[in-house]
């Protein structure tokens, strides 16, 4: 697997994104295209304080309205299923739903540009934009942080960076890229599990979404298409700022102007060559540290450079060993993940979002429950009752003796171990 860039969790991703900014070296989730930790008693968002921002013009919405969601089936899959073969031109998938008589995307005049986007936005995508493929800017930083020691255990994040430096790479023949993000609710309230991870699986509900578009693309000009969701070597979120979504924030997510961070992000590569939308090249951060400063276990060694070996999402996620026990008092009661430099963020303490995506609305075995809560029924389950209970989810991707191992952490930092 490649880095997470379908979460900005971190778009990307499944843990969180582990990508670099335009300007050092950074890692995710996964990758996506991510949970305060202080319970049981709920932390109270602090009030935005005042930062010097630099002046840039927005990136203009697009003039066809999404459709209503109604009707949309979701689908999810746990982190380890194969990615579905590629589509070629012409292969039907099911069909796809217009939307509607006012805003019909599969005729008219309107520029093919437009149409797709409108596609994306019809299919409940959030946001939508349109890259060039070609070399990744951001590809020897990537390197370079790699060479630093910054990844921890995830040895698998160096293969194939050859193909990594140039998205033009990875699928021969391909010239351009719709870039997607999917908002998974940052309003929702802190826990012990990231809010990424609370419901279904992004993977597969994304992927299908974006075959869809690619069939339809297909059937309008021909043009062959292939979806990648932190499923190959591609930055994500790189293409994204590419593609005019947003702008690289110091904790190394990718920030919407209009939305915050908390959103996965997808990528449809196509070898239609399309009109790509400006990029997002202003940095909207100013002077602001509050994402640097409230990391509580100074994982940031940098503005844009995070380290992973101290990040609590890493820890509790990707690190099959043993939480070194230096680490295991900051871990503080975040059982899957970790949201604390997106919450204090004023992008999304000013733009975060209600949940509006049913398939990622909590497990029945993960919701409501505080930290303590939650670990205690983690160590009681067996193999058949955790693969019942987490069927589909990407906190699978943490496997049951990962989940113990936190929970038993989160116990113990709690004075209840046992």
């Amino acid at each position: 697997m490649e880095p997470h860039g379908g979460r900005n969790v971190a778009a990307g991703g499944a843990s969180r994104e582990w990508l670099p900014s335009d300007r050092a070296v950074a890692p995710p989730h996964p990758h996506a295209h991510a949970a305060l930790r202080r319970q049981p008693e709920p932390r109270r968002r602090p009030a935005p304080r005042r930062v010097a921002l630099p002046l840039a013009p927005l990136v203009p919405p697009l003039p066809v309205p999404p459709a209503p969601r109604r009707g949309l089936r979701a689908v999810a899959h746990a982190h380890g299923v194969r990615r579905p073969p590629r589509r070629a031109a012409g292969r039907r998938h099911r069909p796809l739903r217009t939307l509607g008589a006012a805003h019909d995307v599969t005729t008219g005049a309107a520029p093919l540009e437009q149409r797709l986007k409108a596609q994306a936005y019809g299919l409940g995508f959030d946001l939508a934009g349109i890259a060039t493929l070609g070399p990744v800017g951001t590809a020897s930083a990537f390197d370079a942080w790699l060479a630093a020691g910054h990844a921890g255990e995830m040895t698998w994040l160096a293969k194939h960076a050859d193909l990594r430096a140039d998205t033009t790479r990875p699928e021969p023949g391909m010239r351009s890229a719709l870039v997607v993000a999917l908002d998974y609710g940052g309003k929702q309230p802190p826990g012990p599990v990231a809010r990424y991870a609370r419901g279904a699986d992004y993977h597969r509900l994304m992927w299908d979404r974006l075959d869809a578009v690619g069939t339809w693309l297909a059937d309008e000009i021909g043009a062959r298409s292939r979806a990648y969701v932190d499923t190959g070597p591609v930055l994500e979120r790189d293409l994204a700022r590419k593609a005019g979504l947003g702008w690289f924030g110091k904790n190394t997510m990718l920030i919407n102007p209009e939305r915050g961070s908390f959103f996965f992000l997808g990528a449809l590569f196509t070898d239609a060559a399309l009109a790509p939308d400006a990029p997002f090249d202003a940095d909207r951060c100013g002077t602001c540290t509050r994402c640097l400063e409230a990391c509580p276990t100074g994982a940031f060694v940098a503005p844009h450079v995070l380290d992973a070996n101290r990040c609590i999402s890493y820890l509790t996620i990707e690190h099959r060993s043993e939480i070194p026990a230096a680490m295991r008092p900051l871990v503080g009661d975040a059982i899957y993940g970790c949201d604390i430099c997106q919450d204090v963020c004023p992008w999304n303490v000013s733009f975060a979002r209600d949940l509006a995506e049913p398939a990622f609305a909590s497990r029945a075995f993960v919701a409501h429950k505080d930290a303590p809560t939650l670990a205690r029924d983690l160590l009681a389950l067996d193999d058949d009752a955790y693969r019942a209970a987490f069927k589909g989810s990407p906190m699978k991707r943490a496997k049951l003796p990962g989940l113990k191992r936190n929970a038993s952490v989160v116990l113990a930092n709690g004075g209840t171990a046992g």
